[in-house]
């Protein structure tokens, strides 16, 4: 499930970033060649073009058929074997398509980009950028629409947080409800989250029991964070309720019931489901006696545990246990608040981007495995939309960095170009072109390769 997610979302990503670029080409009069999804080295699965009015389709041809290629005033919109990523080729642009100078060589053309002004061809780089940030906004909006917004104030956790070992560390106490960062009040645990790892935090205000308690943050907190590498960092404590029971469930057997409030285990108090779950993991094959209420009664039974120290019990939704804050969204509403959400999490994205320059934050870059992990492993279409939006706004900000290969190599020279009225070479750009692209697959082979160390760490 997480593959098809994986490969659902990024179709769709590149889909619209590469359309942007077709569109803004067309819009100029430039002719686009070819339109694929999917990269298509040797074989294509599908092939279409429309010639003399008539659409032709070729299926799992190995080259384009005779006919496509005597048409060039076409574009051939095409499906590849390769599912990830996907292209726009446009005629007269060296590009990951064209890194040939040699074949720029003749005179050019009026229909071709090299012959267009600067500020066109700025366009047509930038579309497939532009594409990906509106359409993020776009899916945020409608997120917002459908399902509204809903949220946990950081004060209705009544059990307060637990908190990851590098913020116990450094002083952070389970059981604490943060309140205020830098001197600012915060209400929720993503913004708490944001503020303490991007924005420098150096003071934190928590409660803690009924006192008020100054936590002072050391310079490298966030670099800390990176490199434990942990998961979880701040998650809300919540009362071990009885939702449901798995298969041969011990604690069924032994009498519990759903609805029940597991308070204890052999005596010891464990007021949430995490103190529960660290008290019993080193209970394997043994007899435990579990208290909890039932009606407003305390009841106490002996459980036999099996190798795996679990009860069979799975904890009622903690949402269910909280009182959260749901805000709904008219269509009207939903579009400005979309374009909030997705500004603010670029911005946030930008400021974490420059953890990744640090040594800790550089083990942290991952591939497609790190992506394909971002989806959960049962279907939720709010969940995808929402990655899907996140991810096209990181497709859109990493396109624009000025890389050679990237839109932003091309913005780059563009740029150049109309500011000091020089037009690189076009021997210069194909060679930026095939650097560019060696970075890229460096980067690829490494991040790809960060997945599988991660992967194979996990079992072994």
């Amino acid at each position: 499930m997480k593959f098809l997610a994986l490969i659902l979302s990024l179709s769709l990503l590149v889909f619209i970033h590469e359309l942007g670029h077709y569109l803004f080409a067309r819009l100029f009069k430039t002719r686009v060649r070819k339109f694929y999804l999917f990269f298509n080295p040797y074989f294509s699965i599908l092939r279409a073009k429309k010639i003399d009015g008539r659409w032709r389709f070729s299926f799992f041809s190995k080259q384009s058929p005779q006919s496509f290629t005597d048409h060039d005033e076409s574009t051939e919109w095409g499906i590849g074997w390769v599912p990830f990523g996907g292209y726009c080729e446009i005629a007269g642009m060296i590009d990951e398509n064209n890194t040939s100078a040699e074949a720029l060589s003749s005179e050019p053309q009026q229909w071709e980009y090299r012959s267009k002004p600067a500020w066109q061809r700025l366009l047509i780089v930038l579309g497939g950028v532009l594409m990906n940030f509106v359409g993020a906004l776009v899916i945020f909006a409608a997120i917002l629409f459908v399902w509204g917004k809903e949220t946990l104030p950081l004060a209705n956790a009544k059990l307060g947080y637990e908190y990851s070992q590098t913020f116990i560390n450094n002083g952070f106490r389970n059981g604490d409800i943060i309140i205020a960062i830098n001197g600012n009040d915060v209400t929720e645990i993503s913004d708490a989250q944001n503020s303490l790892l991007l924005d420098d935090a150096k003071q934190c205000k928590v409660k803690r029991g009924d006192s008020v308690v100054e936590i002072l943050l050391p310079d490298n907190f966030a670099k800390q964070v990176v490199a434990s590498e942990e998961k979880s960092l701040i998650t809300p404590l919540f009362p071990f309720v009885v939702g449901e029971f798995a298969a041969g469930s011990a604690a069924q057997t032994a009498g519990m019931r759903q609805g029940d409030s597991i308070v204890a285990l052999d005596g010891t108090p464990t007021a949430s489901f995490s103190e529960f779950v660290r008290t019993i993991k080193d209970k394997a094959n043994k007899e435990v006696a579990v208290s909890f209420y039932r009606n407003n009664e305390l009841k106490t039974l002996p459980i036999k545990l099996g190798s795996d120290a679990k009860i069979g019990v799975y904890p009622k939704d903690p949402l269910t246990m909280f009182e959260t804050h749901k805000t709904e969204y008219s269509l009207l509403e939903s579009i400005p608040a979309g374009v909030e959400k997705g500004t603010s999490m670029l911005v946030n994205y930008v400021k974490q981007f420059k953890l990744i320059f640090s040594k800790e934050g550089a083990r942290q870059v991952g591939g497609f495995g790190a992506i394909g992990g971002l989806f959960p492993s049962s279907w939720d279409w709010q969940v995808f939309w929402y990655i899907t939006a996140f991810l096209s706004i990181i497709l859109a900000f990493m396109n624009i960095l000025p890389i050679p290969a990237l839109d932003g190599g091309h913005v780059f020279f563009v740029l150049w170009e109309m500011i000091s009225g020089r037009k690189p070479g076009d021997k210069f750009l194909a060679r930026a072109q095939t650097v560019g692209m060696i970075l890229l697959f460096a980067l690829l082979i490494y991040a790809n390769g960060n997945d599988l160390i991660r992967w194979l760490s996990s079992k072994f």
